[in-house]
């Protein structure tokens, strides 16, 4: 899996009512949660996020509370992949099941600022500010976890494996 994009960076404690206010949580359809995304912490956010960019955090992206809607919202906004220097657990588990590849990087975090375009590499782990030319190494996805992601999330995934594709 390979991503390219234009960064969009923030702080540290992301939590999911940043992500997606509650106010928004009478509903489940995701280009709904989409146009919500960050918007009481950056109003802007989905009018300048591009499909393929990628969102790049602090320590504790995702935390707060099990909502699944918070990555729901980020991949339906365009996003891409997440990259953070830690992410919350039950976050970093709701991104993976509904697709939305994330990545723990603090030296990549460190060298990308808002607008650097980033290249990822998630199968070697590879992390690659094309403004600078800098590059990191992430772990890399485990070959069960990248499925789960090509297909969409853990739903896709199951429904696939069940009916023998």
């Amino acid at each position: 899996m390979r991503f390219e994009g234009i960064a969009h960076r923030y702080g540290r404690d992301i939590d999911t009512d940043v992500i997606i206010p509650a106010r928004y949580l009478n509903t489940s359809d995701p280009d709904e949660l989409a146009a919500h995304c960050m918007e009481d912490l950056d109003p802007s956010f989905v009018s300048k996020v591009q499909p393929g960019d990628i969102l790049v955090a602090e320590e504790n992206f995702g935390c707060g509370s099990s909502r699944e809607h918070a990555p729901i919202a980020i991949k339906h906004a365009g996003v891409a992949a997440v990259i953070a220097k830690s992410f919350a657990r039950i976050f970093y588990r709701n991104a993976i099941n509904t697709g939305l590849p994330i990545l723990e990087s603090p030296e990549a975090v460190d060298g990308i600022r808002s607008g650097d375009r980033v290249a990822i590499d998630a199968d070697a782990g590879v992390i690659t500010n094309l403004t600078t030319g800098q590059s990191w190494q992430a772990q890399p996805f485990p070959p069960f976890i990248r499925e789960i992601i090509e297909r969409g999330g853990l739903v896709a995934y199951a429904r696939e494996k069940v009916s023998g594709r």
